[in-house]
């Protein structure tokens, strides 16, 4: 269950506010062994085993306060980025809930959101609009996301012509140009060249400085130390550190 958090009768102070707050919460996935509907069948007579469950996030409980930047980190396979998409709604959790304060942005995927057919015109006021802008807000903003972007000359191209790097330039410069309340990001910095990822670390602090919430899943573990106020470690679903970046980044390294 996902849901927007109800605001309590004193929320208290801003950086004591809870944005993101996920109890409990449990993820699994069904993996087949057939594919084919013969191999199927002959499974079933045989009484094998069709599938197994994989418990991607187990029992996981998460609170993150306003104005936090959070990593997320842990070995392929570890529940990150399932973490990470349970939080934005992509994902449902099969036990347990998440509650969730303010208008969130997140850029999940690479072009994720999307549309291959039309241009990055005109998927700058489709992914806005997801987002949750009104036209007049991209209107408004439309100059300065082409401008973050720096893909002029592209945009009445139809993205399904774009390269990674440019889908990720204008997916991060329509989602920071939201203003979001909670900022997620999934390894999208990895995807750039080093002059726009030097790009999107600077905007990333101006938002910290502006006190919005961040979750951040990456393999860059330098990084994550200097950009986070505390950091996550998973480990096969579960949570096992919750705290400093440096302790997070020694306990994952030691693993």
């Amino acid at each position: 269950m996902r849901a927007d958090m109800t605001p309590p009768s004193d929320p208290g102070p801003a950086a004591a506010r809870e944005m993101v707050r996920v109890e409990h919460v449990s993820k699994r996935f069904s993996l087949r062994h057939d594919h084919s509907l013969k191999q199927l069948v002959f499974s079933a007579l045989q009484r094998k085993k069709l599938a197994d469950t994989f418990m991607a996030l187990e029992d996981v409980d998460l609170t993150v306060r306003a104005g936090e930047t959070v990593g997320l980190i842990g070995f392929n396979g570890s529940g990150k980025s399932t973490l990470l998409k349970t939080i934005s709604g992509v994902l449902f959790p099969d036990d347990g809930r998440v509650l969730l304060r303010g208008k969130v942005a997140g850029l999940i995927e690479v072009g994720a959101g999307f549309h291959p057919d039309l241009s990055g015109r005109e998927n700058v006021y489709l992914n806005g609009a997801i987002l949750g802008m009104t036209r007049e807000q991209i209107d408004e903003r439309f100059a300065d996301i082409l401008a973050f972007s720096e893909i002029e000359e592209f945009i009445d191209t139809d993205v399904k012509y774009y390269s990674s790097g440019m889908f990720l330039r204008l997916a991060f410069s329509v989602a920071v140009h939201t203003d979001p309340d909670i900022f997620l990001v999934d390894e999208i910095l990895s995807v750039g060249d080093e002059p726009f990822q030097r790009k999107c670390l600077e905007r990333i602090r101006e938002l910290q400085e502006a006190g919005r919430t961040m979750v951040v899943v990456s393999h860059e573990l330098d990084m994550l130390e200097h950009l986070c106020s505390r950091i996550v470690v998973l480990r096969k679903g579960r949570i096992v550190f919750d705290g400093d970046p440096g302790e997070a980044v020694a306990t994952l390294r030691a693993s």
